[in-house]
């Protein structure tokens, strides 16, 4: 099954509204946040993770001082 495929425009102040469709498959509401996938010339719009979701918060043996400072360039 082909993709549906909807359009929006690019404003002066480079806002977009996401179409209703999309909005509904992302379950967006308004103040919702959403993210761009990036890979080449493809990108996706997701549902971005709630804030404090972060995966890599479990490893907390890499949070200290020493370990910000080190990898603040990375």
């Amino acid at each position: 099954m082909p993709p549906t495929i909807r359009r929006a425009r690019l404003g002066t102040k480079a806002q977009v509204v996401l179409p209703k469709e999309a909005r509904e498959a992302l379950g967006l509401t308004p103040g919702d946040t959403f993210a761009f996938a990036i890979e080449g010339d493809d990108v996706r719009v997701i549902r971005a993770p709630a804030e404090g979701s972060d995966p890599f918060a479990c490893f907390t043996e890499w949070a200290s001082e020493a370990d910000r400072a080190g990898y603040a360039d990375l």
